[in-house]
């Protein structure tokens, strides 16, 4: 398992070849992370991180619901991606599909597994994606997602704790 950060409060590393693992701990309960995490007001806060304004933040969460975000870079540029739930258990598991509406045709839809777990009044969050190779998977790690990942994950912290 290779690491690929370790300054920044969110951990990502490749414990396979076909994985991204990122872990990250808030100081809030799983309940608060989650609804900062499924909440459309919410999530447009805290998704595009420092890197852009959203347009777009549909979220239908149920089993076969669908979601799409969709934000304007400071570059000028769209990024967008979209994705259906499997599975949902309220305030401890999604499973959904995320595709970047800018991947190469052809590539299976990666899978996320997102989990929620609380000690002690703070909650890990555990988001492993499973994607079909290696390659695609130093693909999305070169394509800078640490950067805009880590600064959306001090805001969805940020968020969580102000609705306590």
């Amino acid at each position: 398992m290779s690491q690929v950060t370790s300054s920044n409060r969110a951990l990502v590393t490749t414990p396979a070849d076909d994985e991204i693992l990122i872990v990250r701990e808030f100081d809030a309960p799983r309940h608060l992370v989650y609804r900062a995490y499924t909440t459309p007001e919410l999530v447009r806060r805290w998704w595009p991180g420092e890197r852009g304004e959203m347009q777009t933040c549909e979220i239908d969460l149920r089993v076969g619901g669908r979601w799409r975000y969709e934000m304007v870079a400071k570059g000028g540029f769209q990024v967008a991606f979209h994705g259906e739930f499997s599975e949902i258990v309220e305030n401890e598991r999604l499973v959904t599909t995320e595709v970047y509406e800018g991947a190469p045709p052809g590539l299976e839809d990666p899978i996320n597994i997102v989990t929620f777990e609380e000690s002690g009044g703070r909650t890990t969050l555990t988001i492993v994606m499973k994607v079909e190779s290696r390659e695609v998977r130093d693909m999305i790690i070169d394509s800078g997602m640490e950067g805009g990942l880590q600064e959306g994950m001090d805001l969805l912290e940020q968020i969580a704790i102000e609705l306590r």
